[in-house]
């Protein structure tokens, strides 16, 4: 049957209007089920702390229940994979960090492509990297540390938390800033790295501020910069490391995103909601204990930062030349 063109556009139309109420009520109704937020660490690590903070926020403000799924391995891809496979409806979530988009330039076979996969939802902290020695160490400032360091090439032994990741990136952009040659000493996690840190068994680190901060009260190792190009609220005295090594910057910080093709009604929802939440004053200070800074923004500005981050972390581990463990 052919129908006049007036009808037609008329149906048409119609059909299309269907469609667009169609996503707005889903976006309304969402989320009709409780949702699992994947994050790719261990129960009680940073990451966990404030994904779990954060979904007791959305819990209380979306009226379903948000729980945290720990899916450990592959420095955070098995949790990426399971998200890229849920289903494109917002009721899987992956916690966002910048070993996401290290995995980008340090894994050549991985099944999924990060920036293309996963759609940005919002950001949710950010905060700094402390560079921290043992008090015996003979440098006591970043200008000394890197006299020490070029007067004794490879003698200084830097701790990370692992091959790739956060802590011994860091590390290695300072080494090529700084012109100097320190020894990697990767360990699997923070807690060893910082025994034998406190030990003496090895001299510098670039660790989390929520890792380490009680042992920089305590006086059992010395913070000499922070990695941010401000200075941090937790250690209010610890100058910039850009201060010492101009242009240096690196911070640690944190998101959610969804699986790509999931409504953009849906995905502003989720963006709104967190913003909400990260508005509060006592998840603000909350956050401020673990070292970190609300961060809010919409989801391009997250999607801007993680394109630039994976940019920027891609040439220093290219440079570096860093492989996975």
């Amino acid at each position: 049957m052919n129908l006049p063109r007036r009808q037609f556009l008329r149906l048409a139309l119609g059909a299309s209007a269907l469609q667009f109420l169609s996503r707005i009520a889903s976006a309304l109704d969402y989320p009709v089920r409780p949702v699992r937020i994947i994050v790719g660490f261990p129960p009680g690590s940073g990451a966990d702390v404030i994904a779990r903070l954060m979904a007791q926020r959305l819990s209380e403000r979306l009226g379903q229940p948000f729980f945290v799924e720990n899916r450990l391995g592959a420095a955070g891809n098995l949790a990426a994979e399971a998200v890229v496979r849920a289903s494109a409806d917002g009721h899987t979530l992956l916690f966002v960090t910048p070993s996401n988009g290290f995995n980008a330039t340090l894994y050549n076979n991985l099944s999924f492509n990060f920036i293309r996969d996963i759609t940005p939802v919002a950001s949710l902290t950010r905060g700094a990297l402390v560079m921290v020695v043992n008090p015996a160490f003979p440098a006591g400032t970043v200008p000394e540390l890197i006299a020490y360091a070029r007067a004794n090439p490879a003698k200084i032994n830097m701790a990370s938390t692992g091959n790739g990741t956060a802590s011994h990136i860091a590390g290695e952009l300072f080494k090529e800033m700084a012109g100097v040659n320190m020894l990697h000493v990767p360990y699997r996690g923070d807690a060893p790295a910082l025994t034998d840190l406190i030990g003496g068994q090895v001299h510098v680190m670039f660790d989390t501020i929520g890792s380490c901060i009680e042992y920089v009260r305590s006086g059992k190792l010395r913070a000499l910069a922070v990695t941010t190009v401000t200075r941090s609220e937790a250690l209010p005295d610890i100058q910039v490391l850009g201060d010492f090594v101009p242009g240096y910057e690196a911070s640690g910080w944190q998101g959610l995103g969804v699986p790509r093709s999931t409504p953009a009604e849906i995905v502003n929802r989720l963006n709104q909601e967190i913003n909400a939440g990260l508005a509060d004053p006592g998840l603000k200070a909350r956050l401020a204990d673990l070292g970190y800074t609300a961060f809010a923004g919409s989801p391009s500005d997250f999607g801007t930062l993680i394109a630039e981050e994976t940019a920027k972390w891609g040439k220093v581990i290219r440079a570096a030349n860093i492989r996975p463990e």
